[in-house]
């Protein structure tokens, strides 16, 4: 009955299968202690950012989602499939092994199956059944992990058998798609609603991400017995889009914890260790050996780079099973931290996910941002300010992390290489916001407010949510929330956060100039966010050179007098007020 139920799954649209058929057939396949109920919970929650409909169900910490994420991908195994297979008759194979919680199906480098079984258990019967692979002339290394080699028996007899498979899509939409989609919707709120759910990781997704660290972790625990490989950045901060890099660090201070119980009597046991001069040392000489032993024996990883001498040391690979292209850092604890933050950012108002997808939408269609590292503005940045301008809204629609700070018990301290993270985590002792405003005010009053900002003087601080003086000559500064003294965009140039600027006011002009004939859904003409992500937009900015008084200033003029002919008017009818861009 369960594979039955599952064969219904993969047969049916992807959009039709989250929306109508997902939930029912969970509760079909899971096993008592597993997590899919909460997962549900998580799905149904996620891709909604209607003003004033926040979910009321007690949130979940990030530690925990992070806990049960990894025992969940521990459970899991990958599979390289032949293209064609019956569907029926695998999972009835692998079934043998134990109970599946559940499995889906993707393509890179061929198709995998991934099959969550209930029980570890399960996992190592699996394991003592594989055999390792006869290669003829060559030799096979042979290596011990989850990501197996289906092959078939007698596959011309099954030729009849077999089946194409409805596979889960891993990537985000084209942008003719997604332009199609934004054109097509009611409002320019259900635009970035839209924009949302097209863009975010699926729990698929997610799934994967969390499997490629475990089986990570399962090489570094060869050397290390008992480390932790974990997710962070984008991958577990829910601002992650599909296609995104893959950052994992190696938690080594999980070994630590076997040895810290305490023994009693007069001895005192120690391991006896290599010693070396710095810290920076051991984690050079821990990645090259990680590092040298994926790319000797890990499958699935291929284009192993160690690049050992970066301010932080990294092992850069693509694992090809699942199509991610990942960064191996070490004891990376307050990038974990950062991640958690923005977890719980995102967590505390549906509008902020919705508001920062659009806005790194927008600067990518437009090269404020890229892959390529140098002086464009980073999508981390870009996040900070969303946060920024969402606590300067009143009534604030974000705390600051100094009020967080207020909230925190003594659970939550927390000081990591002597720089003081502590904030609340428990997301259900934080006030929801009163602000009711819509997002499409909220998007034209961020291209309003940076397009104003006094970037020569003032910088970007959500420890206190406010502008402080600048203390340096950088451009563009924003402070680091947990290393204060650093700045995060401090590799911005001049030429980009003109750019920028120049940007936010074009955009903010086209908003107001809407808001007096807006055309309707149906007469397929850009309008609202699809009109913004035109380059057009991005070309008028680089003609604006030629001409004596660029059009970013004009813009400038004209919103500052639309803005204060009908502040007044707007106060009275609203309840908004303008925001000040001075400290």
């Amino acid at each position: 009955m369960a594979a039955r139920g599952v064969r219904l799954l993969t047969l049916l649209p992807l959009r039709v299968q989250r929306r109508q058929v997902q939930r029912p057939l969970r509760r079909l396949l899971s096993c008592p202690g597993t997590v899919t109920a909460d997962l549900r919970r998580e799905e149904q929650s996620s891709g909604s950012a209607e003003t004033g409909s926040e979910d009321r169900t007690p949130k979940k910490r990030f530690s925990e989602v992070q806990n049960e994420r990894r025992e969940q991908a521990q459970r899991t195994v990958l599979i390289h499939c032949p293209n064609k297979i019956n569907e029926k008759k695998f999972l009835k194979f692998l079934s043998q092994h134990g109970p599946i919680n559940n499995h889906f199906f993707y393509e890179s480098f061929g198709l995998h199956a991934v099959v969550e079984f209930c029980q570890k258990e399960s996992v190592t019967s699996l394991q003592n059944i594989t055999r390792t692979p006869s290669l003829g002339p060559e030799a096979a290394i042979p290596f011990k992990s989850r990501y197996f080699n289906l092959k078939l028996r007698n596959s011309l007899n099954q030729t009849s058998e077999l089946s194409s498979i409805q596979c889960s899509n891993q990537s985000s939409p084209s942008s003719k798609k997604l332009y199609q989609l934004l054109c097509c919707a009611e409002s320019v709120d259900d635009q970035l609603n839209t924009l949302l759910r097209e863009f975010q990781l699926t729990d698929e997704n997610t799934r994967l991400r969390y499997l490629t660290c475990s089986l990570i972790e399962d090489v570094a625990a060869a050397y290390f017995p008992g480390c932790a490989v974990r997710p962070f950045g984008s991958s577990v901060n829910s601002f992650g889009k599909l296609g995104c890099d893959l950052d994992m660090f190696l938690d080594l201070d999980e070994i630590g914890k076997f040895t810290a119980q305490k023994t009693s009597g007069n001895f005192l046991m120690e391991f006896q260790v290599k010693n070396v001069p710095s810290e920076r040392v051991a984690t050079q000489k821990i990645l090259s050996v990680i590092g040298e032993c994926l790319d000797q024996f890990g499958p699935g990883c291929a284009g192993v780079q160690r690049i050992l001498n970066a301010r932080c040391p990294l092992v850069r690979f693509s694992h090809q099973a699942s199509g991610f292209q990942c960064d191996l850092t070490t004891n990376n604890r307050i990038a974990l931290k950062s991640s958690e933050l923005l977890y719980m950012y995102g967590a505390l108002d549906s509008r902020v996910r919705a508001l920062v997808f659009s806005v790194r939408c927008w600067a990518r269609a437009h090269s404020l941002t890229s892959s390529i590292p140098g002086a464009w503005i980073t999508n981390f940045s870009l996040t900070m300010m969303v946060i920024f301008f969402l606590q300067r809204r009143s009534p604030p629609i974000l705390p600051t992390l100094d009020y967080l700070k207020t909230l925190a018990d003594a659970e939550d301290k927390c000081i990591i290489e002597g720089h003081n993270c502590t904030f609340v985590r428990d997301l259900n002792r934080i006030k929801p916001s009163g602000n009711t405003e819509t997002l499409e005010l909220l998007l034209k009053e961020f291209f309003e407010y940076f397009g104003n900002f006094a970037f020569n003087k003032n910088s970007i601080n959500i420890r206190q949510g406010r502008e402080q003086n600048k203390p340096e000559s950088s451009p563009l500064h924003i402070q680091n929330p947990f290393e204060t003294s650093l700045n995060i965009s401090k590799n911005v140039s001049q030429s980009q956060l003109q750019k920028f600027v120049d940007l936010a006011r074009e955009s903010a002009w086209i908003f107001h100039q809407e808001g007096k004939d807006r055309p309707s859904p149906s007469s397929n003409q850009p309008w609202g966010l699809a009109a913004l992500l035109l380059p057009s937009v991005a070309n008028n900015v680089s003609l604006s050179k030629k001409k004596k008084k660029p059009p970013s200033e004009r813009i400038k003029n004209l919103l500052d007098s639309i803005k204060s002919s009908g502040s007044e008017n707007s106060t009275a009818t609203n309840g908004r007020r303008a925001i000040s861009t001075q400290a």
